[in-house]
Parts: structure tokens; C-alpha cells; sequence
């Protein structure tokens, strides 16, 4: 059974070590979808292919049950042909003695009767005979299909197994060593930095500023912001995207531009506003 992890009190976590540990966090995940992106679309096609072979062998079985249900009904229509035949000798038994013209024409009519009955039967016969050449046809060429699709589907899979092996190792590493830095981050923030990094397209939940932008958006910070995000007095997403950002040194990089020019800020949407303002409500 999993044990559930303890969160620190967010009050003994200064906001510079959350940031670190974030910011971490991240370059772990980050290495964790890059192994991913290494296999590509392989998982993705190995569960199409598995999606349309389920569908074959569901094919194949709908046919099959097709082609009993018409043998249910060829035994029908020839035990129709059998009960018209006899009833056909009966009737011309009968003919040979009837007493007046009207039991003959009666009886004649019977036995007409009963011979477009044997007809009808045979025509049904005959196209339930169509159909089931049809239907064993449409299985011969699934099960062609279906013997094609397996054979892509092994190759697939031992691609992936081989790319899976060969990353499974580092892969577990990295997962481990982000599992330990969660342990250093309160719980507050480290929910809303999996929110953040779900709903970002890249994957950065985190990210420093570059050439006095925002390192995920791009989109340009003023000087008075840049200023609060050196300080490290709290926790602060961009305005436009909703990553948390922090400056170059505390991310161990060197800054791009050291000076900052003051510069009239970008006007950002009302829910570029409204979410940046969520998100920094959910941090502090």
C-alpha cells in the first residue's frame, strides 16, 4: 500500500528553498519527458494497433455468428422443402380419386401452392448460399489483415520494449529524486505547480527570466516586478502565462542582459489578469 507523503508546514519552508526546489523539480521532470518524447509516437501506435486488431477479431466474430444464423435458416427453408414434398405426394395420392371436379381443382391448387413454396425455399437457399460465400470471403480477407496488423504489432512493441529498457533505469532515477524533492515543498505549492505545468504546453511550470521576459511566454516584465522576483519575499507567476518565475541566479544560469531598462509593460487581457491573480491568491 502507498504510504501518503507528509507535507512540511508551508510556514517552516522559506520561499527562496521552495523556489530551488521547484525549479529542480522541474529540470527532473523536464528529463523525464524528454526520455518520453525519445519513444515518440511508438506507445500511441502500439495502442492503435492493438484497438484494430480487437476490432478484426470482433469482425471476424460477427461473421461467424452471421454465418451460423444463415445455416439456422438454410435447415429451415430445406425442412420446408421437405414438408412441401410430402405434402405434394400426398395430394397427388388424393387426385387420383376425387369425385368431382371441384376437390381437383382444389387439390391442383394445393399442389401449385406447395410448388411455388418449394421455390421460394430454393431461392432463399440459395442467396443464404451467396451470403455465407460473402461472409467467409470478408473473414478471409480480416483474418489477412489481422495477420498483417500482428505482425506490425510485434515489431512495434519490440521497438518499444528496446527504447523502454534502455531508458527504464534513468527514468526510475529521475522519478525517485523528484519524489524526494516533493518532500521539500509544502503542499500548497506543489499543487498549484502541478496545475501550472499540466496546463502549460511545454510542460514548464517554473521558469527564470530572460532578457527581462518571462523564460516560458516571453512576453516582457517590468523592472518593479523583476525586482520583487530577486528578492524571493514570495511566490510570483507571470502575468500572461501563470508560470511561477524566478530570476537567473537563484536558477543557477547566467543572467542574458545585467541592466533593466524601464519599459512601459505590456497590457495583458482581463483573464491573463484574473488567472495570474488566482494563482498568486493560491500561493500566498
Amino acid at each position: 500500500m502507498a504510504t501518503t507523503r507528509k507535507a512540511k508546514p508551508a510556514e517552516s519552508l522559506s520561499v527562496e528553498s521552495r523556489l530551488k526546489s521547484l525549479y529542480e523539480l522541474q529540470r527532473i521532470l523536464s528529463k523525464i519527458d524528454r526520455l518520453r518524447a525519445e519513444r515518440g509516437a511508438l506507445p500511441n501506435e502500439v495502442r492503435d494497433l492493438e484497438d484494430e486488431i480487437a476490432g478484426f477479431h470482433t469482425r471476424i466474430d460477427k461473421y461467424k455468428n452471421e454465418i451460423e444464423e444463415l445455416r439456422k435458416k438454410t435447415v429451415i427453408e430445406q425442412n420446408k422443402i421437405l414438408d412441401s414434398q410430402s405434402k405434394i405426394a400426398t395430394y397427388k395420392e388424393q387426385i387420383d380419386n376425387v369425385r368431382n371436379s371441384r376437390e381437383y381443382d382444389h387439390l391442383s391448387k394445393e399442389i401449385e401452392f406447395q410448388t411455388l413454396e418449394i421455390e421460394l425455399a430454393e431461392k432463399h437457399i440459395n442467396e443464404h448460399a451467396r451470403d455465407t460465400e460473402n461472409k467467409k470471403a470478408e473473414i478471409e480477407q480480416t483474418e489477412s489483415m489481422l495477420l498483417d496488423r500482428n505482425h506490425i504489432l510485434a515489431l512495434k512493441r519490440q521497438e518499444l520494449e528496446e527504447i523502454v529498457s534502455e531508458t527504464k533505469q534513468e527514468e526510475e532515477t529521475l522519478r525517485g529524486e523528484a519524489l524526494n524533492l516533493e518532500t521539500k515543498i509544502d503542499e500548497r505549492t506543489l499543487t498549484a505547480f502541478k496545475r501550472i505545468r499540466k496546463n502549460a504546453r511545454n510542460g514548464l511550470g517554473i521558469v527564470y527570466v530572460q532578457r527581462d521576459a518571462c523564460g516560458g511566454c516571453f512576453n516582457r516584465i517590468p523592472p518593479q516586478r523583476q525586482m520583487e522576483i530577486k528578492m524571493h519575499k514570495k511566490i510570483i507567476v507571470c502575468e500572461y502565462c501563470g508560470r511561477i518565475m524566478i530570476d537567473p541566479d537563484l536558477a543557477g544560469v547566467k543572467p542574458d542582459m545585467p541592466a533593466v531598462t524601464e519599459e512601459k509593460p505590456k497590457r495583458k487581457s482581463r483573464a491573463s489578469a484574473a488567472r495570474s491573480a488566482a494563482i498568486d491568491k493560491a500561493l500566498d
